[in-house]
């Protein structure tokens, strides 16, 4: 690498960076952090040099380096300074360590910068199912001491900030609101006219600007993450400054009231005057109690955390949910040619937005998709990365309306599929959602046909001996979505349903767990209170919803024109609990290699982390959104006929190679032997067309 030389006359001092290594020349007497900076080293900063924010933490390694070609030893750098046993004293300086802002090169030098000394960081949180990716914040704290007023000299408080900023941090010409400027007067009394100032620097381009002041020195900045569920919304709360996620919480929509999936808000809207405004109000109304419960969250678990110290926010969600947060009409999204107001993404500030926050507080929409395919797809495509995988993966985000993304780095399309709410335990005489009690999992004996389960809330299985004193505080209280996705895949692989999905009411003479239940059969999962029924309706509302996923995904595979998948990711709260052999048993996704079939979590939720947390993300996902082909399943003239061939368990017509490796399956049926169900079904389908239930 070219080396950076000083410019005094005197031997300049050669100093190394690790793991970066980039190297220079400097003259004695240069800063360490002067000297990175001159390098392009990221070295973090927020104090301007004056050793209070601990952030330019570096260490020296000493010794022989044949590799870059130079001795380092200790008395190449100056002794600790007085700021530096000062932070010491006060928080804490590891032994070894050192501020770059305060130790200075005497000498040829090696220094390491750990990562969480960099600026744009590298994070790595399994937890969330986090990718790796850099802490590069739009946000940024900047601590700045300003010339006092005197009464000879010109100038108001807002000029001296501003010069302040640029002979500190070359921030020039920032853009400060009447609301900061109003905050500013008096910070800087506060502070002793030293102020910590929030910079928001925007797209590139743009003007920065600083959106918060505070007096003296400040070390939190904090951002939101919101996923905007039509059942559930979820956030976490992060340090924009290091990446860590401080707290996360989730609460039901409030929308719910409203109706239950996306087309009865859309129809609630259409009916009512107030009937948008109103379902704007309650969500925006509970990402406020959302926001506060993070912060109150934080803080209980030790952190320093205000709701005044959250200014940026990044929400993601369907195309209902997005336009309904803004304020947007979504009526035009129920009916062709499902158009949306705006596609793009969006930034917008707290005030507009009525949220309880500092009402500079920026808020950030991830880019929409299509009508059906929204921000919240594009935060799973943010997190998932297909656009960077050489195989042809397959995304599916699975609700109450499953989006579909499928392709590789050369190619991506989406769709949307109207699953409907069964796999959320609506349409399900015993569902109910994902709480504690609810049959999550479940085993049928092929023998003795009973069965075996587990409900959240107990690690036992419900033939265990430790089973009924483990759930008796939750009881058995329904069904959730992967609970009857692994009942009637078990069902149908004891020979209980049949590939058309019909419950064989012959069985009643085998075991009690086959009744009658008027016209047709039911299968016992529970006795007790209240007694869970797996019913034949049950069973078609599941048929109907996998039916319109499967078609859904076949038609994505004709227009990227591949006959099969290389890999399916599931994603979703529901989608990362199914259990992915079940999911294939049922038919709910394309026959695919089970090795390669994985669930990937809350993929929207986290893809919107990212975007809080790194402002290369957002360009990025704004990029690869606009090369994203939109397939519309609803004017697809093939897609009826793919969804009757998707209602049989697993399939009609697939070759089913890679399930039949892994499992063994009933024989098929001969053809023309199903025809009556099959004609009930094809009823059941002309019921169920996609533009009816698709929103």
């Amino acid at each position: 690498m070219t080396e950076t030389r000083g410019t005094a006359s005197a031997p300049d001092a050669l100093i190394v960076f690790t793991p970066s290594g980039r190297r220079g020349r400097f003259p004695a007497g240069t800063a360490v952090l002067d000297a990175a900076r001159a390098l392009g080293v990221d070295v973090d900063s927020v104090c301007g040099t004056r050793g209070i924010c601990g952030r330019c933490q570096v260490v020296p390694e000493f010794g022989e380096f044949a590799k870059h070609g130079v001795t380092s030893s200790p008395d190449h750098l100056t002794g600790l300074a007085v700021k530096e046993t000062t932070y010491r004293s006060r928080k804490g300086l590891a032994e070894g360590r050192r501020l770059a802002c305060a130790a200075y090169m005497t000498g040829d030098l090696v220094i390491d910068v750990p990562a969480e000394s960099q600026v744009h960081r590298q994070v790595v949180r399994k937890g969330l199912d986090l990718r790796r990716f850099v802490v590069d914040p739009v946000v940024r704290l900047r601590y700045v001491e300003v010339e006092q007023p005197e009464l000879a000299v010109a100038g108001g408080d807002l000029e001296r900030f501003r010069t302040a900023l640029a002979r500190d941090w070359q921030i020039a010409d920032a853009v400060v609101a009447l609301p900061v400027a109003r905050d500013l007067q008096k910070a800087l009394r506060d502070g002793r006219w030293s102020v910590t100032a929030a910079v928001r620097e925007g797209a590139d381009g743009e003007r920065p600007e600083v959106v918060a002041v505070w007096p003296g020195f400040k070390e939190r900045l904090l951002g939101i993450a919101i996923d905007i569920g039509s059942t559930t919304i979820a956030g976490h709360l992060a340090d924009l400054g290091t990446g860590e996620v401080l707290a996360s919480a989730g609460v039901m929509n409030p929308q719910i009231r409203f109706g239950e999936d996306l087309m009865s808000r859309v129809s609630y809207a259409m009916l009512h005057d107030d009937g948008a405004a109103a379902m704007t109000r309650a969500v925006r109304d509970a990402l406020d109690g959302l926001a506060g419960s993070l912060v109150a969250a934080a803080g209980a678990a030790g952190a320093e955390a205000e709701t005044d110290d959250v200014l940026e926010l990044v929400l993601v969600g369907n195309p209902v949910m997005h336009h309904l947060v803004l304020g947007l009409d979504p009526v035009p999204l129920g009916s062709a040619p499902f158009a949306l107001a705006v596609d793009g993404a969006v930034t917008t500030t707290a005030a507009d937005l009525g949220l309880a926050l500092r009402p500079t507080a920026r808020v950030y929409l991830l880019p929409c998709i299509a009508g059906h395919v929204g921000a919240d797809t594009a935060g799973a495509i943010l997190s998932d990365r297909p656009h960077e995988s050489d195989a042809v993966r397959l995304l599916v985000d699975v609700g109450t309306n499953a989006e579909l993304v499928l392709g590789n780095k050369h190619r991506l399309l989406a769709a949307s599929s109207p699953t409907g709410p069964a796999f959320e335990g609506a349409q399900v005489s015993a569902g109910q959602r994902a709480a504690p009690g609810a049959v999550e999992r479940v085993r049928i004996d092929p023998v003795t046909l009973e069965p075996r389960f587990k409900v959240i809330g107990s690690s036992h299985w419900s033939d265990e001996p430790a089973f009924p004193a483990s759930a008796r505080t939750t009881g058995i209280t329904g069904i959730c979505g992967s609970g009857i996705i692994e009942a009637i895949a078990e069902l149908y692989l004891a020979g209980v349903i049949s590939a058309d999905g019909v419950i064989d009411g012959s069985l009643a003479a085998r075991t009690p767990r086959v009744i009658a239940n008027g016209r047709t059969f039911s299968y016992v999962l529970s006795e007790g209170t209240p007694r869970l029924l797996v019913t034949q309706e049950d069973v078609r509302a599941i048929q109907l919803a996998k039916a319109a996923l499967h078609a859904g995904a076949q038609l994505l595979m004709d227009h990227f024109g591949v006959a099969a998948v290389d890999e399916i990711h599931l994603a979703g709260a529901f989608g990362s609990h199914i259990d992915t052999r079940h999911a294939m048993v049922l038919g709910l996704i394309p026959d695919c290699d089970l090795a390669h079939v994985a669930s990937v979590g809350n993929a929207a939720g986290t893809g919107a982390l990212i975007a809080l947390l790194s402002r290369a993300s957002r360009a990025e996902i704004e990029d690869v959104v606009r090369r994203v082909e939109k397939i519309e399943t609803a004017v697809e003239p093939s897609f009826q006929a793919y969804f009757v061939d998707a209602l049989a368990i697993p399939h009609k017509t697939s070759p089913l190679t890679n399930l039949a490796k892994a499992v063994s399956l009933p024989a098929r049926p001969a053809p023309g032997d199903a025809a009556g169900p099959t004609r009930t079904r094809r009823r059941a389908a002309a019921a169920a067309t996609p533009s009816e239930t698709q929103a």
